[in-house]
Order: structure tokens, then sequence, then C-alpha cells
């Protein structure tokens, strides 16, 4: 069983990719909103590589109602000067572009895994501001088996086998993939044939990153080819697997609408309630599997990865661990708190000094509604001055102008989210749905 975007022929195959051929790939990662210009763009993330370029270029044979962002990053003295050339090609091929810039990047330990958050995080908000519903990133085929060999070296679980996603669903885009299929040098062909130039990241050659040296040790095509099989073979079984713990979930598993999850008297397997902590934990990835395993053998209470399993008279909970929790932020329309909850308040209440906290200790038995204060102090509350004045999962306000706030959850993959789209998803009140 192949997942139904695979497509046919050699991925690593050099010759150049005629925008037929990606035209009628794309269309199968669908649907898509129709190509008018009073409906929202489909964004692209275009750092001025090879890749990205090229997809850019494809994107326009496709559609004409696109917008690209080109992020700074600011961590080389000519990333800049980058970025506005990169803006100058886009522009040639008639391709609308914005300029996003990082400021607080800083060099340092971990800085590739920093760097990389950040971007994706200010391509997020860059895609809620421009309504673009989907986000097209240009990974190709040789990424996903250098991702997939370090996942093997690290001892990755079967679910990382299946490398990248062709579409990512999260909370308020979609990230597409279509070019998961096609190789790094049949892109960089198909822009020499147009006469195009691109930008070469100097990085990509320092041998001291993994995924470079990875890259220089995966020359043979057999190799490549055994990764690529991989790739598919594991993202079949995880798309099986996906279905089958959906059906799980929506009948013994109660995803709370505060953020917790409710597991019934017994603790789910291993692969289950790894998920499980990462949605209550508000992760991108779960916890390592062999400390999922021990704490389900342990059968007591115990935390990991920034989530707390407790038993409450006959039940197991997967709740939110206060002490991992993010810092307080402005409560402004759309703010996104913990990397679980986001904010819809009147404009009215914007810039009148709330912030977004947690509710913490102290909230009444009454206003509690039955549930444990430890789980209460987990909820998204509005404070002002150092006082609570709202905790909306709880129906509770000091004034009556907080009664309109809401905060929904809405943790960042969901909670048997294979990365592809058209699977069944748990959303945040356990119902299993399908797309």
């Amino acid at each position: 069983m192949q997942p139904y975007f695979a497509p046919p022929g050699n991925p690593f195959s050099e010759r150049p990719l005629p925008p037929t051929a990606f035209i009628a790939s794309i269309k199968r990662l669908g649907p898509w909103l129709p190509d008018a210009p009073g409906l929202p763009p489909v964004g692209l993330a275009v750092s001025g590589g090879g890749d990205s370029l090229c997809l850019a270029w494809l994107a326009r044979h496709w559609r004409k109602n696109l917008l690209a962002f080109v992020v700074d990053h600011g961590l080389r003295a000519d990333s800049a000067q980058e970025a506005r050339l990169t803006l100058q090609r886009l522009a040639a091929m008639d391709v609308p572009a914005r300029l996003l810039t990082l400021t607080n990047l800083a060099k340092g330990p971990g800085m590739a895994e920093r760097a990389r958050q950040a971007r994706y995080a200010v391509l997020a908000q860059a895609c809620r501001e421009a309504g673009c519903l989907d986000l097209l990133l240009g990974h190709q085929a040789d990424d996903q088996v250098e991702t997939i060999r370090m996942r093997q070296d690290s001892g990755s679980g079967p679910d990382g086998l299946a490398g990248m996603g062709w579409v990512t669903a999260l909370p308020d885009v979609r990230l597409v993939r279509p070019l998961l299929g096609v190789s790094r040098l049949a892109l960089r062909e198909t822009l020499r044939q147009a006469g195009l130039t691109w930008v070469d990241d100097p990085s990509n050659q320092d041998t001291r990153a993994t995924r470079v040296r990875v890259r220089h040790n995966l020359q043979e095509q057999d190799t490549r080819l055994a990764l690529w099989e991989t790739s598919l073979c594991a993202g079949a079984a995880r798309m099986q697997r996906d279905a089958e713990q959906a059906s799980i979930l929506s009948r013994h598993v109660a995803f709370r609408p505060e953020g917790w999850a409710c597991l019934g008297p017994e603790l789910p397997e291993p692969e289950v309630l790894s998920r499980l902590i990462r949605g209550v934990g508000g992760a991108l990835y779960p916890p390592s599997p062999a400390a999922v395993a021990r704490l389900r053998a342990a059968g007591q209470e115990a935390t990991l990865a920034g989530v707390h399993l407790v038993r409450r008279r006959a039940d197991w909970y997967l709740v939110r661990e206060a002490a991992a929790m993010a810092a307080p932020l402005p409560a402004e329309g759309g703010a996104r708190w913990d990397n679980r909850f986001e904010l819809s308040i009147p404009s009215a209440l914007s810039g009148q000094g709330l912030q977004i906290g947690a509710a913490g200790l102290g909230l009444d038995r009454g206003v509690r509604g039955g549930w444990p204060a430890l789980f209460c102090a987990t909820l998204p509350a509005l404070w002002r001055q150092g006082q609570r004045v709202a905790v909306p999962h709880l129906g509770w306000w000091a004034e009556g102008q907080f009664k309109y706030a809401r905060f929904l959850f809405q943790p960042p993959v969901s909670v048997t989210g294979s990365g592809v789209y058209g699977w069944p998803e748990v959303k945040a009140d356990g119902r299993a749905t399908r797309e």
C-alpha cells in the first residue's frame, strides 16, 4: 500500500520537471481555493535557494494568486542582500512577495533548530495576516531521504521513518510539500533550462552540520532509492495506524477543550499515549518511545515532556505540567499562548494592559465546577495588573466585559496527525473526523 500522492518514476532522476507534471501533482494535494484575486492567496516559503525558487517558478505556471514570503534570518552578513535579490527574482517571475526579517536570533548552541522554529513561527504569522490557508514548502526527495537516514541513526520509531508529510495540517495553515518526489538536481536543471539562477547558501557545505555530513554520505542512488522506499512503506503503515488509533481514541479517550485528556481506568498503548502527551503538551513531536514505554509500565503518577500523568478516583488523566507552561504574553485577538490556546477577544479590550497566563491556584471550589485545582491551574486566563480577571473555560470573569473572551484549544499537531491530509484526525473534543 503506497500513499496516494506518491508520483510514478524515479524520484532521483536529474531530468527537468515540466510545469505540466508539477500541476498534475499539486492538484492531487488539494483541495485548493479557486485561483481568483478576491480570495486568499496560496503562500510560498522562498529562501532564494534552488529548491524554493524552482517551486515559485513552477507554482507561477499553476496559478496567479500567490504570495511568496522571503525570510531574512540575519545570521550571515550576506543574508539581507540575498533576500533583496530573491525579491527581485520573484518580481521578475510576477510572483508577489513580502520580506520577513528575524531580529532576535543569536549564534550559539542549537542555532539551527532555533532558527528553524523562528522561521516557521514568522511564516505562520505572515500566513495568518495575509489569510493564506496553505503554505508551499520546497522540500524535495533528497531532503526526504536525508531526514530518513538521520532518523534511522537516532533510533527513531516507525512513524519517524515515514519522513516529512506531503501535507501537514497545522491549526491555521496547511504545510504542503509538492516537490518531495523530485530530486535536488532535477530542480536545478529545471531552473537552468528556464535561464534562472539562485542563491547557494554556504552553510550547506559546512560538514559540522549533521545533515550536510549525511548528504555527503548518500551519493549512491541505490541507497537513496532504498531509503525512499522505506519512507513510502513507513508512511503507508503510519496512515493505517492513524486510522486505527483515531477509532480507538474516539471510543475510549475524552480529549477536553480545557486542554487535558481523560484516559479512563486503563492507560492506552505506548504509541497512543505518546501522541496524547504530544497534544496535551502542545509539542510538535512526541516524546521518546522508550520514555513513554517506561511511563506506562510504571503505572504511577509522573511527568514527561511537560505533561503530568495523574490519577483521580478510577481514571487516569493527562494534564499540562504547570512548571512547563509558557510565560505570560499580551492579550490580543489571535494571540497564541503556550502553543496550545488561541485567544478570541473583542477589539475594545485590546490594548488595556491585559495579559494571557496560567490561571494558577487559588480558584474557589465552586468556580472550578468539580475539577481538581491541579487541573484548573493550567487553564489559560486573563490577567490585569497581577490580578486574575477571567478564566473563560470555567465561565468565570471579574467584570462583565470579559465574558466574551474565549480560548480555543488548538495543539500544533492533531492527536493522530500523520502529516498526511485526508486521513482521520482527532480534534480537541475527541471526535474522529475525516476531512
